[in-house]
């Protein structure tokens, strides 16, 4: 059997869910697209090729083999996008919450199902239908648990918007013991300006450090909990421009050890400034469906 251990987003990685590139399926049309980058990609033309993203990938699976993780991957099903597996589920704790998402994604929860089935049936949550919740919008750190929400009445109108009240309602009672701390992101149907979920605009690291963009907060005193949370000497401020290119979403291995793009020359020299192992790979192709390193893995084992 797993047993499911993720309580923070640093401790050393040892089992992990990969997503995959392929067979991701014909270049969506405008009206399937989910965001507003995978949008622009589309209109422009600049839409990833699947043997490129498939490339990447394999990348980042060669970084987990260097550092001994075991990687599962989803079964393949043709013609779908499985690249996002933290969208699909997340782990706190010793529990697997499957995320209610966009009812055309089901078929991605079926395709984890032979690593499912290593872990105690207890463990497995399926929320109610009224809580919506994605893995990228719930960070698990300690004895706190953030939550990027979105709770204005326009809610249904934004397909950006992926995690709602009931969802954070639902995790503060499934973990009455930690203090949930839920953050209102800006959603827009302009890239440079969209959070689409926490992870889009936050990310902890090891050394007490943190990657924030200010933007991606519709609350200011939100954002400013955070910055006192990690103290303003510890992080990294990144620009709208960066916050495009998913400069936050990058996966911590261990508390020393981070994978990132290999373009985002700005954070992976201060990370090695602070002392931090620097694992870079190409991911640039990916990030064009505004999902980056985080968003396509779905830790289950941290030390």
């Amino acid at each position: 059997m797993l047993k499911l251990n993720v309580k923070d987003e640093i401790s050393r990685l040892r089992s992990v869910v990969l997503g995959t590139a392929q067979s991701c399926g014909p270049v969506p049309s405008p009206e399937e697209a989910y965001d507003p980058k995978s949008l622009e990609h589309i209109l422009a033309g600049t839409y990833p090729k699947e043997s490129d993203m498939v490339v990447e990938m394999e990348a980042f699976a060669k970084v987990f083999y260097k550092y001994g993780v075991k990687v599962y991957r989803p079964e393949v099903i043709e013609n779908c996008n499985q690249i996002f597996s933290r969208d699909i589920a997340f782990v706190i704790e010793d529990k697997l919450i499957i995320a209610n998402i966009l009812p055309d994604r089901e078929q991605e929860v079926n395709a984890i199902l032979h690593v499912l089935e290593e872990v105690d049936k207890q463990n497995i949550i399926r929320p109610p239908e009224k809580v919506h919740v994605e893995g990228g919008d719930v960070m698990p750190w300690n004895d706190h648990i953030f939550i990027g929400t979105y709770t204005a009445a326009d809610y249904p109108s934004h397909i950006t918007a992926r995690t709602n009240k009931a969802a954070v309602e639902f995790i503060s009672e499934l973990f009455p013991e930690k203090t949930i701390k839920p953050f209102e992101l800006r959603k827009s149907k302009n890239a440079k300006e969209n959070a689409l979920h926490l992870d889009c605009c936050f990310q902890p690291l090891g050394k007490g450090k943190a990657i924030l963009h200010k933007n991606g907060f519709l609350v200011e005193e939100e954002y400013g909990w955070l910055v006192d949370f990690f103290g303003k000497e510890n992080i990294f401020e990144i620009s709208a421009e960066e916050m495009y290119h998913m400069f936050s979403n990058v996966f911590s291995i261990s508390p020393d050890v981070v994978v990132s793009e290999k373009n985002f020359t700005r954070l992976n020299n201060w990370l090695r400034e602070k002392g931090f192992t620097v694992e870079e790979i190409p991911y640039a192709e990916i990030a064009k469906q505004e999902g980056l390193l985080r968003c396509s893995t779905l830790p289950l084992v941290r030390d």
